[in-house]
């Protein structure tokens, strides 16, 4: 049975390109992947900002290990994730979809697998300070 499926040939493209930066991103997607040493939660985003990157999308992953649950807690927190949810230890698929929020985000290559990692985090509403304070610290780097 043949498929369309629209952006296809572009997407291979899109997945040689690691994005680093700061950038508002929404969650189009959310897995729980259950993993003998080392549980995780894939995230898919879509990127609403900065407008050069509109649209395009990336995965990553936020490992629930006991050492990397306060990076999952500050993401959960900073997007907004239900308070409910939260204060339960619980983690709702379906509860991830939509978050909005700024993240910094790195591209690494380890052992020939390429990986976008999420360095930081902050709510949506911080998006403007975000982005002009990375700005300033890009333009002074280049000087």
């Amino acid at each position: 049975m043949r498929r369309q499926i629209p952006g296809l040939h572009s997407r291979h493209q899109d997945s040689e390109t690691g994005f680093d930066g700061v950038f508002l991103v929404r969650v189009e997607r959310a897995w729980y992947r259950r993993h003998p040493q080392k549980p995780f939660v894939e995230l898919r985003f879509v990127i609403l900002e900065p407008r050069s990157f509109r649209d395009r999308s990336f995965f990553s992953r936020l490992y629930c290990t006991e050492k990397a649950l306060w990076k999952l807690h500050w993401f959960l927190r900073d997007f907004g994730y239900d308070a409910d949810l939260l204060n339960r230890d619980q983690v709702d698929e379906k509860a991830f979809l939509n978050l909005r929020g700024v993240v910094r985000t790195s591209h690494k290559i380890v052992n020939a697998r390429s990986s976008q990692n999420l360095d930081s985090f902050a709510p949506a509403g911080e998006w403007e300070v975000v982005s002009c304070a990375s700005i300033d610290g890009a333009d002074a780097q280049d000087r």
